[in-house]
């Protein structure tokens, strides 16, 4: 494992505000459903539930299918954006990749066109119901539309190990900066570079769900089992707590989305701004992907990168993409919930 990096020096960061009254959430609580361009992670509405707080707007949004202790570092985060604030930015103008999901090869230069020039792309792989042909085809024709762009894979721990290593042993003909998570777990992730490496691909691994979906998300980097982390705000219970991981890890990072509004995306930005180092274009894009916002003035990429600015939640949006009372009540029960676990500690 690589030394870990001290912390940067300084006076110990503030502690973090009181947990808000749940009432208190509630009352500025907003559930929206956003349309989705194309399909992503199965879905086609992307529901969120924005806070507004009294240093600016969280966002709670963890996927459906997470359970209440992991969703709650969702809403340590939206928190902590709304109740605490973020760290000094080290920088201004954050570069992002486009982000291609699993859509046919053909849609690819439809898909590209969201996002303006860009220096760096993420494609999806290993989709459900599609074939190493299919994805074959969807990193050629990226390749074709960008011959000088740096191109990585993304399979969501969607391959086994001897699948991963025929997949990005073929991808690699293209050239790829790095595959993130080809197989679910960390032990599967070291075989796969431990063969890659014997094999001489030149394939760097990412690790993504090994990070921020394990109890500790730093035995990834203590396996051995990956040459960068992915890291994303929500999932990680915050800004502040992500910096914390990246400097144990001692390992390059990548900061990414899990599907954020401008509000969500805002946090990344924080995230990435305050890094000591940032090697790569960030996955902050995708607000691209959806066919509507909370804001009228999206954090979308501009030739290529973010400049880091607040945004806030425009009201009329917030009632035009407001979600069905039904629900409505399913998030405010679940941030009911959510609440209840951080109070528990």
């Amino acid at each position: 494992m690589p030394a870990s990096q001290p912390p940067p020096s300084g006076p110990p960061p503030a502690p973090p505000p009181a947990l808000p009254l749940l009432e208190e959430l509630l009352a500025g609580a907003h559930v929206v459903s956003l349309p989705m361009r194309v399909k992503f992670r199965g879905i086609l509405q992307r529901e969120a539930l924005l806070l507004d707080g009294p240093l600016g707007w969280g966002e709670f949004c963890p996927f459906p299918e997470y359970g209440d202790p992991e969703a709650s570092r969702w809403l340590a985060a939206a928190l902590e954006a709304g109740w605490q604030g973020f760290p000094e930015p080290l920088r201004t103008v954050i570069p992002v990749n486009a982000t291609v999901p699993a859509v046919a090869a053909d849609r690819v230069p439809e898909i590209l066109a969201r996002f303006g020039r860009v220096d760096a792309v993420k494609i999806k792989v290993a989709e459900p119901g599609q074939s190493l042909d299919d994805d074959a085809a969807r990193v050629a024709a990226v390749r074709e539309a960008l011959p000088d762009a740096a191109i990585r894979v993304d399979a969501n721990g969607g391959w086994d190990v001897l699948t991963a290593v025929e997949a990005l042993t073929r991808l690699s003909a293209v050239g790829l900066e790095y595959a993130e998570q080809p197989v679910p777990d960390i032990a599967g992730l070291a075989e796969v570079r431990r063969r890659l490496r014997a094999a001489g691909t030149p394939v760097l691994i990412a690790a993504d769900e090994s990070v921020r979906k394990e109890d500790d998300p730093l035995k990834v980097a203590r396996a051995g089992a990956a040459d960068l982390i992915v890291v994303k705000v929500a999932p990680l219970g915050g800004v502040r707590r992500a910096l914390d991981i990246v400097a144990q890890a001692g390992l390059p990072a990548v900061v990414s989305s899990a599907l954020d509004t401008s509000v969500g995306i805002r946090a990344g930005l924080a995230l990435a701004a305050a890094l000591p180092e940032l090697p790569y274009a960030c996955g902050l894009g995708t607000v691209s992907l959806l066919a509507a916002d909370v804001t009228r003035d999206s954090l979308v990429p501009d030739d290529g990168a973010i400049r880091v600015r607040d945004v806030a939640a425009d009201p009329g949006l917030l009632d035009e993409y407001a979600a069905a009372p039904e629900r409505r009540e399913w998030w405010l029960e679940r941030l009911r919930r959510v609440h209840a676990v951080l109070a528990a500690g």
